[in-house]
């Protein structure tokens, strides 16, 4: 049996020929077009030596080409090697040797750095995509490249289902980044169930500020959109101005992102002044949403939005709350189609449901990588008996709805007692003058860890430290409410727009 990812583009193509299937800022491309331009770029790659089964690092914002450039190596055959465009050289030599990656395709805005880390990789070969108002570089190949060559027949590699079709590396927050091997089969999957469950339609029109080198941005909007033949608006650095015009401009009707991006949205001082009507449903992943934030945005907005949960490991979509009607709020829903879900105890033992039953989330089903590449070791101990541990800390309520506490490696144990920095951040959410917060545990003689908070004031607001500390500990028990407060005008923010915890920790002292 064979089964090429790229065959939904095709399907699409022949379904929408002239239907936009990338917005952009400046342009548009119909799926045909796209069709054909990542024909010609399979068909570059052939040309230019590499082989079925190469992997090719794509270390592009979201820009339309990205989605000829991964179209374009599925249908070759290789396999897709998807790169956070903030890497410095070193990071990226890491994940180019790692990967053990043939050819690298980059930006001309991140060009130098790229070079330089492919150089110290091996990689001999870099195409630069070059975009207006960008300075070009002397070096690499030009992308276009690429594109000048015409098949005599439109190419699809044969892969068999179960083929790694796209390696997306970790954020390496536990450690070195690993490459999650997900196959045609597990995406394909990814794209089709999901999108069933929160019932995307061919004339929907998804604002894409996610990443597209991250697994969410990747499966569950990209897959997603082509799989049903709907529209992508791109957007490549997100900015809550930007986004409020391209909902403007384009006629958005699913706003899907990360809690921050909803939290800049619904905090923009003239949000009331952009036409966001044609908004139908909103989507949240990537981390917990804050209640108080969910509830402001659906009331501020009158959309209803959506939560789910995935990890890279597991393609993206784990759990879903498949729609107004049958979802819980605050939670991150119920399994999708093909995927088991358990909670378990540090005994690898099920646990009963309800909340004061915590334990970790473990997944198994469809969804699931094939494993790290090139680690046998790590992807060993990240499964038990087929169940891949997600390292993120949760419940399962009496009706089977799933709710995400933390993540495993952020409690904090405060004098023997468990403390989930999400249930403090949830209080600081709704304090008036706070714009955003985290909180992480920082070692203490007396009592092993103590509870500090980093948080971001609203423009034009004010607060003391001991306001922050007052304000939590009336509303929490005592041991859980932060001893200090640090205030930031920016807290560290990564690509997918989650707080980089590990930025803030303070570093332990050595002997």
């Amino acid at each position: 049996m064979s089964l090429n990812l790229a065959t939904m583009l095709r399907e699409s193509a022949v379904a929408h020929p002239d239907k936009p299937v990338v917005l952009f800022d400046g342009g548009r491309l119909s799926y045909k077009e796209l069709d054909a331009l990542s024909d010609r770029f399979a068909a570059g790659l052939s040309a230019s030596g590499v082989e079925p089964g190469d992997r090719v690092g794509l270390q592009l914002p979201n820009i339309p080409q990205f989605v000829i450039a991964y179209f374009g190596v599925l249908k070759a055959g290789c396999i897709a090697v998807p790169l956070n465009v903030l890497l410095k050289a070193p990071e990226l030599a890491y994940c180019l040797g790692d990967s053990q990656a043939r050819t690298l395709v980059t930006w001309a805005g991140i060009a130098e750095e790229a070079i330089s880390g492919a150089d110290a990789a091996g990689v001999s070969t870099v195409y630069v995509v070059t975009t207006p108002g960008v300075p070009d570089v002397p070096a690499g190949r030009r992308f276009e490249e690429l594109l000048g060559t015409e098949p005599n027949t439109p190419p699809m590699a044969q892969t068999d289902p179960g083929d790694t079709a796209v390696i997306v590396y970790t954020s390496g927050t536990t450690g070195v980044p690993k490459g999650a091997e997900l196959t045609h089969f597990q995406l394909l999957m990814n794209a089709d169930t999901p999108g069933r469950v929160f019932g995307i339609r061919d004339d929907d029109i998804v604002m894409v500020a996610l990443p597209l080198f991250h697994v969410f941005g990747l499966s569950s909007q990209l897959n997603v959109c082509v799989r049903f033949g709907a529209t992508m608006s791109l957007v490549p650095r997100f900015d809550a101005t930007k986004a409020l015009e391209v909902i403007q401009r384009d006629g958005i009707t699913i706003f899907e992102g990360v809690p921050t991006m909803y939290i800049a949205v619904l905090r923009h001082p003239n949000a009331d002044a952009f036409d966001v009507s044609t908004l139908r449903i909103g989507i949240s992943g990537g981390a917990p949403l804050p209640a108080d934030v969910l509830d402001a945005f659906e009331e501020k907005f009158g959309i209803v939005i959506l939560e789910g949960y995935g990890l890279t490991e597991t393609a993206s979509t784990t759990t879903f709350n498949v729609s107004a009607d049958e979802r819980k709020i605050y939670s991150v829903g119920k399994p999708i189609w093909g995927v088991e879900v358990e909670i378990w105890d540090n005994k690898n033992r099920p646990l009963p449901d309800g909340p004061d039953n915590i334990g970790e989330i473990v997944i198994r089903g469809v969804n699931t990588m094939r494993g790290y590449f090139r680690k046998p070791k790590e992807t060993a101990e990240a499964f038990t008996g087929g169940w891949f541990h997600s390292g993120d800390l949760g419940y399962r309520d009496d009706d089977g709805f799933y709710f995400v506490v933390d993540r495993k490696k952020d409690l904090i144990i405060r004098s023997g007692y468990n403390v989930y920095p999400r249930e403090v951040e949830e209080v600081l959410f709704t304090h008036p003058a706070v714009a955003n917060a985290a909180v992480i545990g920082v070692p203490d003689d007396l009592v092993g860890e103590e509870i500090k908070a980093f948080v971001q004031l609203k423009t034009g607001a004010t607060a003391s430290e001991q306001e922050i500390i007052d304000y939590v500990r009336e509303r929490i028990a005592a041991y859980k409410y932060p001893r200090t407060v640090e205030f930031s005008d920016d807290l560290p923010i990564g690509p997918t727009g989650k707080v980089l915890k590990k930025e803030l920790k303070v570093p332990v002292a050595g002997p």
